[in-house]
């Protein structure tokens, strides 16, 4: 099987970066947007939707700014793989933009963008960028 492949995209967002930390980087906030329900404990996070569970570590943060997790097998060992999802802000105009990278087969990298653009939407709706 061929290995999935890094893609990233970028979504404006109209928000400050303290605020939309929050909801990238904690349980509650994330849950908000991205899974039906995100679980903690220490650095292992359970991202759980609908019928299915998945499990990540928060593998590094920087406050303020970014968040990667590593998907883990059912061992809680790290794969190859991971999400990272990292707040931009252009030094001129003060935009800010939410950087997605993410991993996903070549054949379903147009899906993988697609779920990702309804899940920033959804994020947008949550913070009140719309």
């Amino acid at each position: 099987m061929d290995p999935k492949i890094k893609y990233e995209i970028e979504f404006p967002i109209n928000s400050s970066p303290q605020l939309l930390y929050q909801y990238i980087s904690t349980p509650s906030g994330l849950s908000e947007w991205f899974a039906d329900n995100v679980n903690s404990r220490g650095e292992f996070f359970t991202f759980i939707w609908d019928d299915s569970e998945e499990k990540a570590r928060l593998c590094s943060k920087k406050s303020g700014e970014k968040v990667r997790f590593k998907w883990v097998d059912g061992n809680s060992k790290d794969t190859e793989y991971f999400f990272e999802l990292n707040i931009l802000v252009d030094e001129i105009t003060k935009d800010v933009s939410l950087m997605v990278i993410d991993f996903a087969f070549k054949d379903e990298i147009s899906e993988a963008t697609l779920l990702w653009e309804n899940q920033i939407s959804d994020l947008k709706h949550v913070i009140g960028s719309v």
